[in-house]
């Protein structure tokens, strides 16, 4: 038998054990358990309480300011995720245009609702990252005044002015803010907001200076609140 022959008997040979081979190591790395990760289920409860804020923000610009409002809220904690709120306040406004001298006037009620979502990745941390979005609604009366313009040949004054100038306004609020555990069941947090007016109506006399909860007149409005938070 020459060498060449011996050569393929033996190539041959082996590509057989190969072939028989396979299956086998196919079987073998199947039958292999792959040990997924375990998870820990979250025992948190679904209702995890309530929280009760003031705002800081509001009464400094009535303080500093022609207006500004005093304002609360009352959200509910489910699992750390979802915080369903309501936030009621009182706007006020009491301005004199330097230019024109006429002075706007209003205080009446607001009400938001809506509900935060929490953006950090562990939950249940002290530490929260709140994104949210609320309706708003205002429906408020205002006085508009002028100290009256004198007649320059005559002398008489002819006052302007009109009182209980009726309005309201409706608005979404789009948020994003932080929340933190300062002590206890106190908290401290901020929040900044985007508010868009989808409608409103003003009296026939004239549109209204400053809305409730709302801001100065405009179509959209930037603000901030400073919330201070006892968790019950």
């Amino acid at each position: 038998m020459t060498a060449k022959k011996n050569m393929c008997i033996y190539i041959s040979r082996l590509a057989v054990s190969l072939v028989l081979l396979l299956p086998l190591t196919v079987m073998a790395q199947g039958g292999k358990k792959k040990i997924a990760p375990s998870v820990e289920p979250d025992t948190i409860p679904f209702y995890r309480g309530v929280a009760v804020s003031v705002d800081a923000v509001g009464p400094g610009m009535l303080l500093f300011g022609d207006y500004g409002q005093l304002e609360g809220s009352v959200r509910v904690n489910l699992k750390d995720k979802y915080f369903p709120t309501i936030e009621l306040g009182l706007g006020k406004s009491d301005a004199t245009d330097d230019v024109t001298l006429i002075t706007y006037k209003t205080s009446a009620p607001f009400v938001r609702i809506g509900c935060d979502y929490n953006l950090t990745k562990n939950k249940h941390d002290i530490y929260r990252v709140l994104g949210g979005v609320r309706y708003a609604f205002s429906s408020y009366k205002y006085d508009v005044s002028h100290p009256g313009v004198t007649d320059p040949i005559w002398g008489d004054v002819a006052m302007w002015g009109s009182k209980d100038m009726k309005g309201n306004c409706h608005w979404l609020e789009f948020g994003v803010g932080v929340d933190a555990k300062i002590w206890g069941p106190i908290r401290l947090g901020w929040s900044a907001r985007y508010r868009k007016r989808l409608m409103h109506k003003d009296d026939d006399m004239g549109a209204a200076w400053y809305v409730p909860g709302f801001g100065k007149k405009g179509n959209s409005r930037l603000g901030a609140l400073f919330n201070i938070t006892v968790e019950l």
